[in-house]
């Protein structure tokens, strides 16, 4: 597995800021985190989605190409950042 921070530059309220993607040998993902704004997370994993956050039904780009895009950072994480953003999204679920 490889974790994956990409943190989107934008000015909408209701869209995440920051993502956190746990990524398989295969390039797909497996869980992900949605940060929002307002403190509020949703995650998703292959047995769970909310109406806005799902696991990509393509591979993830690596981080590199990710950055490419002028509105996007994106930068390898340790499994432990990961799972902290996991535990608080799954504590904080509406």
């Amino acid at each position: 597995m490889r974790y994956v921070k990409v943190t989107w530059h934008h000015d909408f309220d209701d869209e995440p800021v920051h993502y956190f993607h746990e990524v398989g040998d295969d390039n797909y993902e497996t869980r992900r985190v949605q940060t929002y704004r307002d403190g509020h997370a949703e995650w998703a994993d292959e047995t769970h989605e909310t109406a806005t956050a799902g696991v990509a039904e393509i591979p993830i780009a690596p981080p590199e190409e990710i950055a490419s895009q002028p509105e996007f950072e994106a930068e390898h994480i340790s499994q432990e950042e990961f799972e902290q953003q996991w535990l608080r999204a799954r504590e904080t679920r509406p």
